[in-house]
C-alpha cells in the first residue's frame, strides 16, 4: 500500500472521529490566521487573487498545527504588514497594528493548544476557557503597554523614538529574565 493511500485513510479516520472542542479550536486558528492576513496586506493586493489564496493559506495551520504552517503563516502576515507599510505607503494605524498583533498571538497560542490535542479528544470547556482568558490577559497587558510606549514616543519629539526603543528593549530583557528565573525555579 502506498504512502498516499495510508495518509488518505488516516485523514478520513481523523475527520470521522473529530470531536467538537478540537474542531472549534481549529476553526479559531483558521479565523485568527485569516484575520491577520487580511488586515496585514494592502487592499490593492486583496482585490486580486490574494483574496482567494488567503483562506487556503489560513487553513494550513488549522490542519497542521504541529508542522511548519503556523510559522509560515505568521511570516506571511508580517511580510504583508511590511509590504503594506513600505511598499504601499500605508500609514501605521494603531488599531490595525494591535489587531494584527492580536491575531498573530491568538493564532500562535491556539496552534499550541491544538497541537497537543488529538482530533478525538474530549476536552473540559473550563480548560479552553482558562486558556483563552490567559491569552486575553496577555493581549490586554500588551495593548496597555503598547499605548503607553506610543505615547512616550510623542513626548520627546525625535528623541522620543529613541526613548521608546530603549524602553522596549528594557521590557524585553526584563521579560526574558523573568521567564528564565521562572524556568530555573521549577
Amino acid at each position: 500500500m502506498s504512502a498516499a493511500v495510508t495518509r488518505a485513510r488516516a485523514a478520513r479516520r481523523a475527520v470521522t472521529r473529530i470531536t467538537l472542542a478540537p474542531l472549534l479550536l481549529r476553526s479559531g486558528v483558521f479565523l485568527t490566521a485569516l484575520v491577520g492576513l487580511v488586515l496585514a496586506y494592502p487592499v490593492e493586493l486583496l482585490r486580486g487573487q490574494l483574496l482567494v489564496v488567503a483562506p487556503v493559506v489560513a487553513l494550513l495551520p488549522a490542519v497542521g498545527p504541529r508542522r511548519i504552517w503556523p510559522t509560515v503563516v505568521a511570516l506571511l502576515t508580517v511580510g504583508g504588514w511590511v509590504l503594506a507599510i513600505d511598499g504601499y505607503d500605508r500609514p501605521v494605524a494603531l488599531w490595525r497594528l494591535f489587531a494584527v498583533a492580536a491575531a498573530l498571538y491568538l493564532s500562535h497560542t491556539l496552534c499550541a493548544l491544538v497541537a497537543v490535542l488529538p482530533y478525538d479528544a474530549v476536552v473540559d470547556p473550563a480548560l479552553v476557557l482558562r486558556w483563552l482568558l490567559r491569552a486575553v490577559a496577555v493581549l490586554l497587558g500588551t495593548a496597555v503597554l503598547g499605548v503607553l510606549l506610543v505615547e512616550l514616543a510623542g513626548v520627546g519629539g525625535a528623541q522620543g523614538l529613541q526613548a521608546v526603543t530603549v524602553a522596549g528593549l528594557v521590557v524585553a530583557v526584563l521579560v526574558t529574565a523573568l521567564l528564565g528565573w521562572l524556568l530555573r525555579r521549577r
